[in-house]
């Protein structure tokens, strides 16, 4: 039954407002200083200090400026920690610019593999519009930064330095996805009209030569071989020549990325239940894309055995709830929109994920906790927004936010209990792409 505003109705809602006596000087706070602003919550940022029980040494932080690459920095985040503690440099960075490159390449040939395999179906089928809507995007989950960095290895990025499509990747971002749709019109025409293999085959190559040339006008070629050079804190100098970027890789990083497992909390889903969203992955051949979806104590003792070994933590998280960002401050109360206007906006978070509030929009890196009698009540977190957000690139999160927003934490299997670890090798149910973990 439809139901019509009337008059009636409109005049009644400007009665009860006009005879609520408190709700004026709350609408001139809000009409004056924005939403956020008159509804924050001083005594939710005053608990968040800088001081922590448990830190692992870092330098001077990363930023992605205008992009999507937050999955990739984060990784980059912990191999360049673990670089820097093993050879004394404090500042040392990897180049997101080179795992960039591949991964504009890696994904547009998957994407034609799913172009081709779904060509049948219409272009509102509900998987092939996923494919459909971001092929050529920035974003990404932790198996994609690890499956590039197994099959390319890393560059120092002093070696593959940032360019401006790489700061900024929307005008990049607009081209290559109008390239890919045309493309994909054009291998479901061949496959449709009953082009050969060999027809499809060939055209598709061709097709990817051209996201090849593409991506490097726009971000510089990667480099084949290189020479590590560089002075450490105590000023001695280090010359490692003819490195190429796998055996640099090989040789500088301890990191076995087979041995780590994404621990998920998404609680509209069964947990101790191993999950996979293939729709996401970018290497043919790579890391699957594979979450163990377990209660949040399972994610925070983990976190925490790994940041006390001197680790840090790749965790994905929805950064716009709750977030000072010039402050670098994270708190589920820091504003408090429903006194504000005197409305219950609380959803818990399995609802959240049901109604599409919960999102994974944003990774970053885990590398302090504050423990009191053994019980976390504040993180230190990694950004990767530059020096000018936080205290100095670094943010404080209360544990109640990591409770509400955090949903992925990255850990080692040695980390994981005997019941984690049997979830984690349990059958994967295969997610739609649609599914809220996307």
């Amino acid at each position: 039954m439809a139901h019509e505003l009337t008059q009636a109705q409109l005049a009644a809602f400007r009665d009860e407002f006009a005879h609520d006596q408190h709700v004026k000087p709350i609408q001139h706070a809000a009409m004056r200083n924005g939403v956020l602003e008159a509804s924050y919550n001083p005594e939710a940022a005053a608990k968040l200090n800088h001081t922590f029980s448990v830190e692992v040494p870092t330098g001077k932080v990363s930023n992605q400026k205008q992009s999507g690459r937050c999955w990739l920095f984060s990784l980059l985040n912990t191999l360049r920690h673990q670089f820097a503690i093993d050879n004394k440099v404090k500042d040392f960075e990897l180049s997101q610019s080179y795992l960039y490159f591949w991964d504009k390449i890696e994904r547009a040939n998957i994407y034609y593999d799913n172009i081709i395999r779904t060509a049948d179906r219409p272009t509102d089928d509900r998987e092939v519009a996923f494919y459909l809507s971001m092929p050529g995007d920035d974003g990404g989950q932790w198996a994609m930064a690890a499956s590039l960095v197994a099959k390319y290895g890393v560059v120092p990025k002093e070696v593959m330095p940032e360019t401006f499509n790489t700061e900024a990747t929307a005008g990049f971002a607009e081209a290559l996805n109008l390239k890919l749709r045309r493309d994909a019109l054009t291998l479901r025409e061949l496959k449709n009209n009953g082009a050969t293999t060999g027809e499809i085959t060939a055209r598709r190559q061709k097709l990817l030569q051209e996201v090849y040339r593409m991506t490097a006008i726009a971000v510089g070629e990667p480099p084949v071989q290189f020479d590590l050079e560089y002075r450490d804190d105590d000023k001695n100098y280090h010359l490692d020549q003819d490195l190429t970027p796998t055996t640099f890789f090989e040789k500088y990083f301890k990191m076995n990325l087979n041995d780590y497992v994404v621990l998920t909390n998404a609680p509209d889903k069964a947990y101790n239940q191993a999950y996979r969203l293939a729709s996401e992955e970018n290497v043919v051949g790579g890391l699957p894309i594979i979450f163990t979806n377990m209660p949040m104590a399972s994610l925070r003792r983990a976190a925490i055995a790994q940041l006390k070994a001197g680790e840090t933590v790749w965790f994905g998280n929805d950064v716009g709830k709750q977030v000072n960002r010039k402050e670098g401050l994270l708190d589920s109360q820091l504003y408090q929109k429903d006194a504000l206007f005197g409305v219950d906006l609380s959803l818990n978070k399995a609802d959240r994920f049901r109604l599409g509030e919960a999102e994974v929009t944003h990774a970053m890196t885990l590398t302090g906790v504050d423990l009191i009698d053994d019980q976390p009540t504040k993180w230190k977190v990694e950004n990767s927004w530059g020096v000018k957000n936080g205290a100095d690139g670094y943010f404080v999160m209360s544990d109640d936010w990591f409770e509400d927003y955090s949903y992925e934490v990255v850990v080692q299997r040695k980390y994981l209990t005997d019941e984690e670890i049997a979830a984690a090798d349990s059958e994967p149910v295969l997610l739609p792409a649609w599914d809220s973990l996307m």
